[in-house]
């Protein structure tokens, strides 16, 4: 079975579409669990509205005070009990045959600890690249929306506050796990108020290195590189 989890954060207008996606999957063996991190928009009632569509399946929610993203993901891991999970920011859309691609990958290859994919932000691709451990220490290139198997996953750091995908995938590769690449777009991310929503043309990071956003993008880096010891 595999466990999906979602924190999330005052996305109740966009979680519709992310759950309508699961619904859709050509994969039908799964848990849900949501996990509420303290919003103040009206996801509740959203969640309640929803609740009938999932007659039948294993829907859990929860709602618990704000603390961030990686508490309410180890939260919700908590509550989970697949033998993979995937974590589903309320953001995204998945492609129907995504989890069935992503857990036959995982079964073709025994060795790798979790599959992910290419994916699209609005109408942007994202392509992605193979597995390569060199590659990683020098870049984030893996998305958080990435199955992996259970008893792989290390738990997310509570302290992080960004680049959470990447210090989890470093950390992952320190304890000798891979993964395994899925050259597809498997899903999309909804543009807005979503992690990937600050995202800027690499160009700005070099030649607008005085904007706000450039300056919070390098120091978050650098923390990233200071706790993995990378240069």
């Amino acid at each position: 079975m595999i466990s999906i989890i979602i924190p999330v954060h005052n996305q109740a207008s966009k979680i519709g579409a992310c759950l309508q996606s699961i619904l859709n999957q050509s994969y039908k063996d799964w848990e849900l669990i949501i996990v509420n991190d303290g919003s103040t928009d009206n996801i509740v009632t959203v969640i309640d509205q929803w609740y009938h569509n999932f007659l039948g399946k294993n829907l859990q929610f929860f709602s618990k005070i704000n603390e961030g993203s990686n508490p309410t993901r180890n939260y919700g891991f908590s509550k989970s009990s697949g033998d993979y999970v995937i974590f589903c920011d309320a953001d995204i859309i998945m492609t129907e045959k995504m989890l069935e691609k992503m857990l036959a990958s995982l079964e073709s290859n025994p060795t790798a600890s979790f599959a992910y994919s290419s994916f699209n932000y609005g109408h942007k691709l994202f392509r992605l690249f193979p597995y390569s451990a060199e590659r990683l220490k020098t870049m984030p290139f893996i998305h958080t929306t990435s199955l992996i198997r259970r008893e792989s996953f290390p738990g997310f750091d509570n302290n992080i506050k960004r680049f959470q995908d990447w210090d989890l995938w470093l950390t992952m590769m320190e304890q000798g796990k891979t993964g395994i690449f899925i050259d597809e777009v498997l899903f999309t991310a909804q543009l807005g108020d979503g992690h990937i929503s600050n995202w800027l043309p690499s160009a700005a990071y070099k030649i607008l290195p005085f904007l706000p956003a450039v300056k919070k993008y390098n120091l978050s880096k650098e923390i990233i590189k200071a706790k993995h010891h990378l240069k």
